[in-house]
């Protein structure tokens, strides 16, 4: 009996099982090596580089012996100081008010967490606008109005390093509280209930309850939350544009990522930017690797 020859088609190769894992892979390997290695190759050789209009050349270590001045140290406080306060607002409290808002018991909890969410869809910069009309420097203002009426003295809360730092702390509250409820939120939905209602016939209370169920259930959620926060604080710039616009005064706004704005950008210097980013790089990465490890992300289960 004689066989009939299968048909080749130019679809055969794209339809092949030892071609389809290549083509779906491929779109992240071209975005990674063209958005993410390419760039970050180039970075590291101008930081090691003068990079001026028509003329590059190496310079060695010089843009990061640059990096020992009071402009970096200020950025670096800054922005060292407001991911600490972020982490200590935007982890603990969105997870109590996600348990609040898993709980059955709680009237209205779709709308509440439709209402948390709406200030992450909101523009930082429009927000910013909002937010200097409430904190602005005249004693009219609402922020100021309010101190009045508290029998506080009036503020100018753009002009000092405390009031600053309150305005960006909480203008990142405020618009990423919602996101990280949202995280939480969906890690708590994949605790089994049973858990619960077993530990309810132990005769364990909620806070039992809480600490022995849910917190190390949530855990793996409570890790990306504090490795993305990590990352989210080291990379702040909106918050400190809308109320400064890169000219704070005595770099009480200046952060890291504002400083290689700054140089890179504004001083047509982007050796020495270059090199600010790559250290920015190197902190964001050492701390999110010591955060794993501490919290054992590394570790394998038994």
């Amino acid at each position: 009996m004689q066989t009939v020859p299968r048909k080749r088609t130019g679809n055969g190769i794209i339809f092949s099982q030892k071609a389809a894992p290549y083509i779906f892979v491929s779109p992240f390997i071209l975005s990674f090596l063209l958005f993410f290695l390419y760039p970050s190759i180039s970075t590291i050789i101008m930081s090691f580089q003068e990079v001026l209009p028509g003329e590059t050349k190496f310079i060695g270590v010089e843009n990061y012996k640059k990096l020992l001045n009071p402009h970096f140290y200020a950025a670096l406080r800054n922005t060292t100081i407001y991911t600490i306060w972020t982490l200590i607002i935007l982890i603990p409290l969105p997870l109590v008010l996600a348990v609040i808002l898993n709980s059955k018991a709680i009237p209205g909890r779709n709308f509440f967490r439709s209402a948390y969410f709406i200030p992450a869809l909101t523009s930082t910069i429009v927000v910013g606008v909002v937010f200097r009309l409430i904190f602005g420097e005249l004693e009219s203002a609402p922020a100021n109005t309010l101190l009045k009426w508290l029998g506080l003295p009036p503020q100018q809360w753009t002009m000092h390093w405390g009031t600053g730092m309150f305005l960006m702390v909480f203008l990142a509250s405020w618009k990423w509280l919602g996101v990280n409820i949202l995280y939480f939120l969906s890690g708590l939905q994949n605790i089994p209930k049973e858990l619960y209602e077993s530990a309810e016939m132990d005769g364990a209370g909620a806070f039992r309850k809480f600490f022995y169920i849910t917190l190390p259930l949530l855990k793996p959620v409570v890790i990306y939350v504090l490795t993305i926060s990590i990352f989210g604080g080291f990379r702040m710039y909106e918050e400190s544009f809308v109320f400064w616009q890169n000219q704070s005064p005595g770099d009480i706004g200046l952060t890291l990522v504002g400083y290689i704005y700054q140089e890179g950008f504004m001083n047509n210097d982007m050796g020495f930017g270059s090199a600010v980013g790559i250290v920015l790089l190197i902190i964001v990465f050492v701390i999110n690797i010591i955060q794993l490890k501490v919290t054992g992300a590394f570790r394998k289960e038994g």
